[in-house]
């Protein structure tokens, strides 16, 4: 096996599109960011002449880009490029993302893996396949080659096309809080941010091919603009509030010390901007939160959820946490739940705490209990399900009508989300994909609610 270190220089995307009768199959784990590149990729794939297929279909390349936020996405990334193989042994295996760039001797060492990019480097994946194309086609020998580059810039990507629903539109990458338990800033690097007009410009294109939602994403949303001068997010936002390219425009995972007064105050004067905010908050507990090294303790983050909700009455709150950190004790997981139950969120998302190699948590004292884990998490979820069949009642009784932007048909409903994110299903034989309509709700299940249908707009 060779491994090798390949300069930037030496590639780009530089190849004009020509008929290659090349097949290429993507495949994402992670994040929203991690799907929007792999958006940037394929259109990248497509500019040279290559045609995009289904991940399981046989191609003559396999993109995977990886998570590892968890060890668990660690082991599905590997299960992916096993897959990637097995579809068709002599197709191009490429890797990228954060586990690619976390632990790349690793994967290395993994016999039919063809390349591997950093972070840093995505976009010159499709003019590295040619050539990798080229020389295996040379040389009949496998290539295993690894690349990684560490300049501190926005990598230049964006998406031209997406469907009339939603669309993500990564604004920066990085990462600089440092939480004990993260490894993503030593795959991501420091906050980097798109340019303002570069932003603008990939919204407005978005708009005019149709989107009527654009979500802004990145590692660390709320720094955005911080490598850059006289702009933060706000500002941002107020931007492209003023445009008004799409009429729903919804925020990426926030942080909870984000929103301070000032910020909230110009955020509840935009016309555009939806009522949802979802927040990774972690834990309720301010000892488990100083022990994560996160940039707030409880009582300020429930004092955000409180400021939100008197600036913006109408808003839905959704959150991350992360139950059995070590040293979380049942103490500490009770003033979990009480904090959930006062922030009376529409949805959770629960993790059990994943130790992640290199990491200050790895080696804290006072790991807990695989099983505590497990109870944990269940006891959270549980708890989030009754908040949000409680939000779902509190929204049929006190809201007339709805606007619901629709996305796709499931089992005879036509199912969307309301600006402040709340799911909504109408029975219709109609084609409903991208329409925004006035619904009047009618019931609830605990997950949806139903409703009829009253005005397309």
């Amino acid at each position: 096996m060779e491994v090798g270190l390949l300069m930037p220089a030496t590639f780009g995307l530089k190849h004009k599109r020509m008929s290659l009768n090349k097949k290429v199959a993507l495949a994402t784990l992670g994040c929203k960011v991690s799907q929007y590149e792999t958006e940037a990729i394929a259109e990248a794939f497509e500019a040279i002449g290559f045609s995009v297929v289904p991940f399981d279909t046989s191609a003559d390349v396999y993109v995977i880009n990886t998570c590892t936020v968890t060890a668990d996405a660690d082991r599905k990334s590997r299960q992916m490029i096993r897959r990637a193989h097995k579809r068709n042994p002599l197709a191009l295996v490429m890797v990228t993302g954060c586990y690619a760039q976390s632990s790349p001797k690793e994967l290395a060492e993994i016999p039919f893996v063809s390349y591997i990019a950093g972070n840093e480097s995505k976009m010159q994946i499709p003019c590295r396949a040619l050539e990798l194309l080229e020389r295996r086609s040379a040389t009949q020998m496998p290539i295993q080659e690894c690349f990684q580059i560490t300049d501190a810039v926005f990598e230049p990507m964006q998406i031209t096309r997406a469907p009339r629903t939603r669309a993500y539109v990564k604004i920066e990458d990085g990462c600089e809080c440092r939480c004990s338990y993260c490894a993503i800033p030593r795959a991501r690097g420091n906050v980097r941010s798109k340019k303002p007009a570069d932003v603008l410009r990939e919204v407005e294109a978005l708009a005019k091919g149709g989107t009527r939602e654009v979500v802004l994403t990145g590692i660390e949303t709320a720094s955005y603009g911080i490598d850059l001068h006289d702009i933060r997010l706000t500002d941002l936002l107020e931007q492209l509030d003023r445009e008004a390219f799409v009429p729903r425009l919804r925020l990426g995972s926030m942080t909870p010390e984000f929103f301070k007064p000032d910020i909230i105050e110009r955020l509840s004067r935009l016309k555009t901007l939806t009522p949802h905010m979802h927040l990774s908050v972690q834990s309720g507990s301010s000892d488990v939160l100083r022990l994560m090294r996160r940039r707030y303790l409880a009582d300020q983050a429930i004092g955000a959820v409180h400021s939100l909700r008197r600036a913006i009455p109408d808003i839905e709150l959704t959150a991350d946490f992360i139950v059995g950190f070590p040293g979380e004790s049942d103490a500490h997981f009770e003033e979990t739940l009480c904090f959930a139950e006062e922030a009376e969120f529409l949805n959770l998302h629960v993790f059990a705490y994943s130790k992640r190699q290199n990491t200050p948590a790895a080696t804290l004292p006072n790991q807990v209990d695989e099983q505590v884990k497990k109870e944990r998490s269940h006891r959270l979820i549980a708890l989030g399900e009754d908040l949000r069949a409680k939000r779902l009642a509190r929204s049929l009784e006190s809201t007339p009508t709805v606007s619901v932007l629709f996305e796709e048909r499931n089992d005879g409903f036509f199912v969307g989300h309301t600006p402040s994110f709340i799911p909504v299903a109408v029975k219709s034989d109609a084609e409903l994909h991208g329409e925004i309509a006035d619904v009047r709700p009618t019931h609830h299940d605990g997950v949806h609610l139903f409703g009829d249908i009253i005005k397309i707009k």
